[in-house]
């Protein structure tokens, strides 16, 4: 799937960083309920959560936050020591997606994020069921 935004990022496309600071405030709450994710996070969700943050917004053509603090993103190697399963990557994809419906995105842009987080899903797992 292929989407023209002209000159606009997925980020601006998308809202920027109003959409993407509410997209997960509304998905940390569901990783820290889901028993399949949850095992997966520490307990106070709030310094992964402005990471996730960081990471989306340079991921979708936003400024460079997350490498001006962490450096190269290298998420495949920074997932390695979880157990990313097939299952986990589901369950992950299931409540971003629920996360944007909560918080009312939609289009081409919204279509084009999920398939893009859809592959970085994908990439992240590291062990079979």
């Amino acid at each position: 799937m292929t989407f023209s935004f002209s000159q606009e990022s997925i980020y601006e496309a998308i809202g920027g960083e109003k959409t993407i600071r509410k997209l997960v405030n509304a998905f940390y709450p569901r990783v820290g309920a889901d028993p399949i994710l949850s095992p997966l996070f520490p307990e106070d969700l709030t310094f992964i959560a402005e990471k996730q943050f960081m990471f989306l917004t340079q991921f979708l053509g936003g400024p460079t936050i997350y490498s001006d603090v962490y450096g190269h993103p290298m998420m495949r190697a920074r997932h390695m020591p979880f157990e990313i399963t097939p299952e986990r990557a589901r369950q992950w994809l299931k409540l971003m997606k629920e996360s944007m419906d909560e918080i009312g995105m939609e289009g081409h842009a919204r279509d084009y994020m999920f398939e893009r987080l859809t592959q970085v899903a994908q990439h992240m797992i590291n062990k079979p069921e």
